[in-house]
């Protein structure tokens, strides 16, 4: 085996606009109230995500009008563009690289398509060189921050030397929709908002936490947990209510299983760095894993600032611990479509 990709710089970026969850819940009042029976019931639902504030790629009351596909296409070409080139910009800067420097980019996004894929049509602007490897990977969902740095890492080792960029972007607040009249709908709003993060990695050299493993445990017949439907007006979401349940049940066999392959267990780790999901998620986590309550700190301190931002979430999160310091060994888990749990083991490289 080769020698492990390390971490060169993480950096992450949200768009312009900062919605407070106060607003939303007001404005959801208004547009979901008279229309749903018993919205009463779920408009608490709002107070309990433990969200503060939110971001989003248009004006708040671009949200408050029916979109179909062209319109949300077009916001999330100019969107996604323009938090791609902001956020991997800081990360090359912080690696002392530039974007001609890059080998290979990996792009995770779930929440808009684009053909040609974002890295193409931001290759102008970066200055990207012509023969840049390039590697678009959608379907992860809220799991895309953690599979994608193990598609990047593994790609990195490949090619010790290479420079390789990792931006996950996804701009949730344009599947918001207007007209569908269901729990998982109203979940969705009250949880959701934009961001973006890239990590630039290189094996061989530099860089102080080592991706060292990665692995993946799938559920079977769990289809239904998490998704997208796609209709004539876009992305609808596919939410089941009962995650943080599966999460207090199922979570810890399956880290278990992907730690055997690794040859670790959960006792190696000084650190777990979480998706948060929501408020619930991370108590459901805390109790799957037998943390003290109160453990996953900038787990929700993230979601306060941003809400969940889908892939990017937990590299915000990884961000935090790493300014604070990382013990020996960390574990970065995410859960996302599938149902799927993604780790990514992390060493402190001295």
């Amino acid at each position: 085996m080769g020698p492990k990709a390390a971490l060169l710089s993480l950096a992450t970026s949200v768009p312009p606009h900062t919605f407070l969850q106060k607003d939303i819940l007001s404005a959801a009042w208004d547009v979901f109230g008279s229309r749903f029976p018993d919205y009463d019931r779920f408009a608490g639902i709002f107070a309990n995500t433990g969200i503060i504030k939110r971001h989003g790629v248009k004006p708040f009351d671009w949200y408050l009008t029916q979109r179909g596909w062209p319109e949300r296409t077009a916001a999330f070409f100019e969107g996604a563009e323009a938090l791609f080139i902001e956020v991997a910009n800081k990360a090359l800067a912080d690696a002392n690289l530039n974007a001609t420097d890059v080998d290979t980019v990996v792009t995770v996004c779930s929440t808009g398509i684009a053909t040609p894929s974002l890295d193409a049509r931001v290759a102008t602007r970066m200055g990207f060189r012509s023969d840049i490897s390039r590697v678009p990977v959608f379907g992860l969902g809220c799991a895309g921050g953690a599979s994608g740095l193990s598609i990047a890492s593994r790609l990195a080792q490949a090619r010790p030397g290479s420079n390789v960029l990792m931006v996950t972007i996804e701009l949730c607040s344009l599947a918001l929709r207007l007209d569908e009249l269901t729990k998982a709908n109203i979940i969705a709003t009250s949880l959701f908002g934009d961001g973006a993060a890239a990590i630039v990695l290189r094996a061989g050299d530099g860089g102080d936490t080592l991706i060292e493993a990665a692995g993946e445990h799938l559920w079977p017949d769990t289809l239904d947990v998490m998704g997208w439907n796609v209709d004539p007006l876009g992305f609808g979401v596919i939410l089941r209510r009962t995650v943080p349940e599966f999460v207090t049940a199922e979570l810890k066999p399956a880290l278990t299983q992907i730690l055997a392959r690794m040859d670790r267990n959960m006792e190696d780790y000084g650190r777990f760095i979480c998706h948060p999901g929501g408020a619930k998620v991370i108590d459901a986590i805390e109790t799957a894993l037998s943390l003290h309550q109160g453990t996953l700190e900038h787990e929700r301190a993230v979601i306060a600032d941003y809400g969940n931002m889908s892939a990017p979430t937990v590299l915000f999160i990884l961000e935090r611990y790493l300014a604070k310091g990382l013990p020996q060994r960390s574990l970065l888990t995410a859960l996302g479509p599938g149902f799927t749990a993604s780790c990514v083991s992390l060493r402190r490289a001295a």
